[in-house]
């Protein structure tokens, strides 16, 4: 089976936080594109079923995985301490996400 083209995808969200121990930042994926890239690279998922993603926020650029979330129905994409930062978001700010699916 060929692999799927990449195709860049963007959209707003706010960014949230994990309620637990960890301190973990999330931003989730719009419900209809979520079920896109399940319809698309099943069967290219990694551990956990997530996908290797290229994602850009503002000036920041980085390579991560994106991760199902079956409660929201969606993918979570985690926001490192250093995008953060740089890009000044936390909480409740609202980021433009730009990403492409790397399979």
């Amino acid at each position: 089976m060929p692999s799927p083209v990449p195709t860049t995808h963007s959209f707003r969200t706010r960014v949230w936080l994990w309620p637990g121990p960890a301190a973990w930042h999330f931003v989730s994926l719009p419900k209809k594109l979520s079920g896109e890239l399940r319809r698309v690279f099943r069967g290219y998922g990694r551990g956990f079923g997530s996908l290797p993603v290229r994602v850009t926020i503002g000036s920041t650029t980085w390579t991560t995985s994106i991760f199902p979330d079956h409660k929201r129905g969606s993918y979570l994409l985690p926001l490192k301490a250093s995008v953060r930062k740089v890009e000044g978001l936390r909480a409740g700010r609202t980021a433009h996400v730009t990403f492409i699916v790397q399979p």
